[in-house]
């Protein structure tokens, strides 16, 4: 089981290394409905992370059983495609990057965020992260690993858990600060979504090329 969480843990950070998520959890916190909007956006977050790992979990589980000495060819191709995938999704980000003195653009539906309901923020929250194209990717390549590895069913709830922890990490805890101490993290929070708005492709742009390069590296490892 070690393996697998492991294999998983790159994936599960390139969830929560996310800028968009993060900023958009950040100026929900900063809006007149902070607590409710706030919670239902990393209820709809954590809920949506959890519906895609276990259903390609799921679905990974279809995949023919090997010795675990053996080449797994069919998890390994489907791990280069994913790798492919996400490089290409690095160069898009790079291309799309702000120019020199030029402001980050961010999603329009952001500019609503003041007076968006909990049921709404819920609703965003998972949309962000179970149909999210990026997301999506990571998530397959985790069910790949988790439900192709063998585990009984409780290693790979296990292995589900400690990646739904990590993936949601980065919008639970400026959350659960904010709801710990509200007064002092306003400052931090909005210093935090500035840099992340202004640098969210450069961000976006590494944290794809590595993780695309490892999990095509996992998918050769296969054969």
């Amino acid at each position: 089981m070690g393996d697998v969480i492991g294999a998983v843990l790159p994936l599960a950070l390139g969830i929560a290394v996310s800028p968009i998520p993060i900023i958009a959890a950040i100026l929900m916190l900063l809006s007149p409905r902070a607590r409710t909007a706030g919670l239902g956006f990393l209820g709809g977050w954590v809920a949506g992370i959890v519906v895609a790992v276990v259903l390609f979990t799921l679905l990974s589980t279809l995949i023919p059983a090997a010795d675990p000495d053996e080449s797994k060819p069919v998890a390994g191709i489907v791990k280069i495609v994913l790798g492919l995938l996400l490089l290409g999704l690095a160069l898009r980000q790079w291309r799309g990057r702000p120019k020199a003195g030029e402001s980050a653009a961010l999603p329009k539906w952001m500019s609503a965020v003041d007076s968006m309901t909990a049921t709404r923020a819920l609703a965003i929250g998972f949309l962000l992260s179970a149909v999210n194209p990026k997301n999506l990717l990571m998530a397959v390549g985790a069910g790949v690993d988790i439900g192709s590895s063998g585990l009984t069913v409780g290693e790979a709830t296990v292995a589900i858990v400690i990646f739904v922890l990590i993936a949601s990490a980065s919008v639970a805890v400026p959350v659960i600060g904010y709801l710990a101490a509200a007064d002092r993290m306003r400052a931090p929070l909005e210093s935090m979504r500035a840099w992340l708005g202004q640098n969210n492709a450069a961000v976006m742009t590494v944290l794809l090329l590595v993780i695309g390069i490892v999990v095509i590296g996992k998918g050769i490892g296969s054969f």
